[in-house]
Parts: structure tokens; C-alpha cells; sequence
């Protein structure tokens, strides 16, 4: 069948959650009810990445790309788009200081230093057929694999690439798939890390859920590679939208012969199966999550021997997370060069990343290795909300760092995020504003290390916990200068002699916001302030008697209350009663009420 339109609606979980999928069914039932079904064919696709502007909706040919699209919008996108063959524009992106729409994605700043191979498939594709992945591609590499290549060449071709993992410390693969082949053993394993922890990102889950045949082909190519025959996808239970996804794709690629016994009549077997996780943050770390594919309580032990040469249930074992796996197709269809020849000298191709926090434009994004913080931060990403101004991003989640503003035009890569105090790390990326409190941000991560810590090793169990209570002393204005010392004394401790990255890099937000605002740190112990007034045992309300008109808003609104005056006369806060909540701070519409 011949269509004239083509409708591709994001089915990302952000979409979904703000109705993408009603919309997708109010698409079906107008273009039924207003006699077009025939000229649109409506597909459900993966996240587009601009989810600031979400639910989405692209049409083609035309390239109109619709944002913020609500459910009763369908009834006019198909009048309009289908019926009439005009634009709807008053769904067309708009940047705020233009008066002209952006009708198509290459005018959209967003998009223009993004290069997309590890989601060259989200937003493009319904990920629930298989045909659609093929027909752009998909398993050409693994029929190469199969019938043209040796497992020696297919490593040799991923070690020339320079693919390094994409998750964590950036091993390089070639390297790790080689050490798995060379290992003997009668049984190897694949294994595919999908267990995404780290507060705000979301790269690894949305990729399964746009393209789960990419991770799928490149499992089997690397049990064909190392000599494995079955696989395993880690993934977090509380991801139903990618496990559902996920299954569809096992059970359709097992169905064309493309997974499971004598694949392609090759000789080759390969089968995956998936293991739900806890939402363990620990279970991250690979030899915890091959306890916790055991059966076992998921628990780090030590390194050597790793996981290629002992791995799950004693036999060797590759891991790779998500992003990793996705960019293998691509490097075995398009060549080992192609893929080096973007990026730095040391680290190659693209990274995804979780753009979030104090942003204009967040959002899934894939650039190239060497792409400045700069230009994510202000060109992609639009900058900061409000005209506030930047004042760190955190990179690597409760792993990395801080990265401040004179250190913007640094070119991302993994040795220069660590020589920053951060690290690459799955990907998240949180910007902060002047509005962010570095002592709050610290304990924050730190409660979330305190919380996910497995308690298997003292430096982790104690050293996390100890810093936690510091960070809440200071806080709640009870610190000590000394308190700064001892901060950095314990996670310098923690970072030598933790068992795993959990405990090794916990101490990374709190090192890296010392090092950067101690005068921050000393303002919370010496001055008892926080500039930012995120601290609320150091904030104090007040009412500023020439603003307030006396209207009583502050007062009907406090919870307590601590708030009394005449009508129409100033109001006065009583502090030894305030619990300080800030509702009377957002209540007042004169600015009367004074947050100090």
C-alpha cells in the first residue's frame, strides 16, 4: 500500500506519561473517521531526545515536526496534514526570540551538532517490528558475522574501531571481548548491563525502548565473536515499557530465524534471556550484577580475577551496558574507520547523554566525543532557565563531579572529565544554576550512596555514612571548620580502599564542590547562610512592613500558623514558630515576604 503521509508519534516513557499514546489512538480513530486511513500510515516510534517539548509528533514527507502536542490536536493534524495537505503551524517548534516556526528537525538547534548512531533508530522506527529495523539495515552486521568474518576479525575490527564502554571507566571492548576469547572454558556468556540507576538519566532505558533489535543483533555478535551461546539482559524491574519492548523483539528475531538454534542455517546458536533487577544502584557494578543473575544477593567481590576470565557461574563472561552494545552493528556495517574518525585521539564515536536540571532544552542527546561542555550546555541544550546564571553541571551522577564555568570549553572525553574531578560514567548530565546549594547537592548524593551501599566493605558502609552526617551538620549550620578537613580526609580514604565504584567514587560530588566553593562550605559553618536558600534550617522569612498591603494571603496560606497582622495593615512573622515550608514566600504576590 502506497501512502501519501506518514505519522510517527513518540512512545517514549516521557511521552507516554504526558498522553503520547492517546494521542497515537485519537491519530487512528480521525484518520478512520474523516475517510483518509488509507493515504497515513501511523507509527508509534521510540524518544525523539527533545523531551522538553514533548509529546512529539513528525510527519512525512514534509518533515513537520509538532511539539507539545496534546490529544485533541489529532482531530486537526489529520484535517489539515492528511485531508488538506497544509501545516498545522501552531504546533510547529518555535524558539522563544523567533517569530519564524521550525517546520523541519535540521532547523532546530537542538539537533544541529547532534550526531545520532547509537539512536539512529529512536524516533524513527516503530521498535515493536522487526521489518523496520531490517529495512534501515538491521542484522546486516551479524549476517556478516556469520558468513564473511572470522571471530578473530570481528574483534579485530571493534579493537581498530577504538569502541570503549560506555558505562563506568570506558574499558576499551575489542579488548574485553579478546580476553573472553582466548579464555577456555566449555560455556561463555553475554551479558548486557540495562541496569540504569543513576538519578536523571535514562539513555540506556530509552534505547531499548526506541531500538531493542540493536542491542539484541550486537549480544549474538558477541557470542559469535568470544564463543558464547546465550546471553543475558540485566534490566531494571521498574522499566515495563523497554522489558515489554525488549520481549517483543526476542520473541520476533526467534521467529525469522534471526536468534536461537542454527541461526540463519549458520550452525551458530544463540539465545538471550531477560533477568529483572531490584532497582539496586550496587547491582550497576558487573560482578554484582552476575551475583544477582546467580540468584545471589548482589554484592561486589574483588577484581582479578574479572568477569572475561571468571564470570557468571564461574565461566567466562562479557558485559556490556546498553550504549555499548548499540554502536557494535554500526561499526561491523560502516567500518572500523568510519566510527574512529569521530571523536578524540583516545576516545572515539559519540556518547548519549541525559541532559537535565536548571535547562532550556532537556533532553536525549548523542554528540561526538570532543564535543564541548559548552556547547551542550548553551547551544544544545539552550542554555539556562529563567536568564539565571550556569554554575556547575554534574556529570557521572553520585559518581562524578562538579564541572564549573571556566572549565566549559573543555572537549568531552574520558581522560579529560577525570582530570576535571568527574567522569564520563553512563551519561547523566545535571546542570545547576546560582539557585543550587553545592552543600545540599553534595548530601543529596551522598544519601542516595548511603541508601544503595551494599555494606560488604567498611571504607563504603562507614566512610559513606560519615560523610552524610557531616554534610547534614553543616547543613543545619552546626559545622566546624574542622568538619572540612575530616569531609576530605574520608573520602580520600574511600576512593583507595573501597571494594567497588560505588564506595571508590561516592566522595566524588562532595571532593569536587570543596575543591571548587569552599567559600560556600565556610559560609554555611562560619556565617550559618546558604546563599542559595536551599538549607532551610538557615533560612529565615521575614516581612518587609514597606511592601506588604496587609491583603493576609502569607497568613491564610501558613500551615503553623506564625503569621498575624491587622487587614490592610503590615504583617509580622514569628520566627521561634516558622517551620519554614516557604509557602508564605510563594503565596505573596508583592514581594513583601523575604527569604534571608
Amino acid at each position: 500500500m502506497a501512502y501519501k503521509n506518514f505519522i510517527l508519534v513518540c512512545g517514549g516513557t516521557g511521552c507516554e506519561s504526558s498522553r503520547s499514546d492517546e494521542i497515537y489512538r485519537n491519530l487512528l480513530a480521525e484518520a478512520e473517521a474523516q475517510g483518509v486511513k488509507s493515504d497515513v500510515q501511523i507509527v508509534k516510534t521510540g524518544c525523539f531526545g527533545f523531551c522538553e517539548k514533548g509529546p512529539i509528533v513528525k510527519v512525512l514527507p514534509s518533515e513537520s515536526f509538532y511539539v507539545e502536542v496534546k490529544p485533541e490536536d489529532a482531530k486537526e493534524i489529520i484535517a489539515e496534514q492528511v485531508v488538506k495537505g497544509r501545516e498545522v503551524k501552531r504546533l510547529l517548534y518555535r524558539k522563544e526570540q523567533k517569530t519564524q516556526d521550525s517546520a523541519k528537525v535540521e532547523d532546530i538547534e537542538f539537533y544541529q551538532k547532534q550526531f545520532r548512531i547509537v539512536l539512529r533508530n529512536c524516533g524513527v522506527i516503530n521498535p515493536e517490528n522487526i521489518e523496520e529495523y531490517i529495512a534501515r539495515d538491521g542484522y546486516r552486521a551479524l549476517e556478516r558475522v556469520l558468513f564473511e568474518m572470522t571471530p578473530e576479525q570481528v574483534i579485530a575490527e571493534i579493537k581498530a574501531s577504538g569502541l570503549r564502554g560506555r558505562g563506568g571507566a570506558g574499558f576499551p571492548t575489542g579488548i574485553k571481548w579478546e580476553t573472553a576469547r582466548k579464555a577456555v572454558s566449555d560455556v561463555k556468556y553475554i551479558v548486557c548491563n540495562a541496569d540504569e540507576g543513576d538519578p536523571g538519566a535514562y539513555m540506556d532505558r530509552s534505547t531499548i525502548e526506541g531500538d531493542p533489535h540493536s542491542v539484541l543483533e550486537a549480544m549474538i555478535i558477541a557470542g559469535k565473536a568470544i564463543g558464547a551461546n546465550m546471553g543475558y539482559v540485566y534490566i531494571r524491574a521498574e522499566y515495563p515499557l523497554a522489558i515489554e519492548r525488549l520481549k517483543t523483539a526476542i520473541a520476533q528475531a526467534k521467529e525469522m530465524g534471526l536468534m536461537g538454534k542454527n541461526i540463519l542455517n549458520s550452525g551458530f546458536d544463540f539465545d538471550v534471556e531477560i533477568r529483572l533487577g531490584a532497582g539496586a544502584f550496587v547491582c550497576g557494578e558487573e560482578t554484582a550484577l552476575l551475583k544477582s543473575i546467580e540468584g545471589n544477593r548482589g554484592m561486589p567481590v574483588p577484581k582479578p580475577p574479572f568477569p572475561a576470565e571468571k564470570g557468571l557461574w564461574g565461566k567466562p563472561t562479557v558485559i556490556n551496558n546498553v550504549e555499548t552494545l548499540a554502536n557494535v552493528p554500526v561499526i561491523l556495517t560502516k567500518g572500523a574507520a568510519w566510527f574512529a574518525s569521530m571523536g578524540t585521539e583516545k576516545s572515539k564515536g559519540t556518547k548519549v547523554f541525559a541532559l537535565t536540571g536548571k535547562i532550556n532544552n532537556s533532553g536525549l542527546i548523542e554528540v561526538p566525543m570532543g564535543t564541548t561542555l559548552r556547547e551542550i550546555i548553551f547551544d544544545i541544550g539552550g542554555g539556562i532557565k529563567g536568564g539565571k546564571k550556569f554554575k556547575g553541571v554534574q556529570t557521572g551522577g553520585p559518581s562524578g563531579g562538579i564541572i564549573v564555568e571556566k572549565d566549559l570549553d573543555t572537549p568531552i572525553s574520558y581522560e579529560s572529565l577525570v582530570a576535571l574531578g568527574s567522569m564520563m560514567g553512563s551519561g547523566g548530565m545535571i546542570v545547576m544554576d546560582e539557585d543550587d546549594c553545592v552543600v545540599d547537592v553534595s548530601k543529596f548524593y551522598m544519601a542516595f550512596c548511603v541508601d544503595e551501599s551494599c555494606g560488604k566493605c567498611s571504607p563504603c558502609r562507614i566512610g559513606t555514612k560519615q560523610m552524610y552526617n557531616l554534610l547534614d551538620k553543616i547543613s543545619k549550620g552546626n559545622g566546624e571548620m574542622k568538619d572540612l578537613e575530616n569531609l576530605e580526609k574520608i573520602g580520600k580514604a574511600m576512593t583507595k580502599a573501597s571494594l567497588c565504584m560505588l564506595g571508590g567514587s561516592a566522595a566524588n560530588p562532595t571532593l569536587s564542590t570543596i575543591r571548587h566553593f569552599r567559600d560556600e562550605y565556610i559560609e554555611h559553618i562560619v556565617d550559618h547562610k546558604c546563599r542559595a536558600g536551599k538549607c532551610k534550617d538557615l533560612v529565615v522569612y521575614s516581612i518587609d512592613a514597606e511592601k506588604c498591603i496587609g491583603c493576609g494571603l502569607c497568613a491564610r496560606k501558613c500551615p503553623v500558623p506564625c503569621i498575624t497582622g491587622e487587614k490592610k495593615k503590615p504583617h509580622v512573622i514569628d520566627a521561634s514558630r516558622c517551620i519554614k515550608c516557604g509557602e508564605c514566600f510563594k503565596a505573596c504576590k508583592f514581594g513583601a515576604v523575604v527569604k534571608s
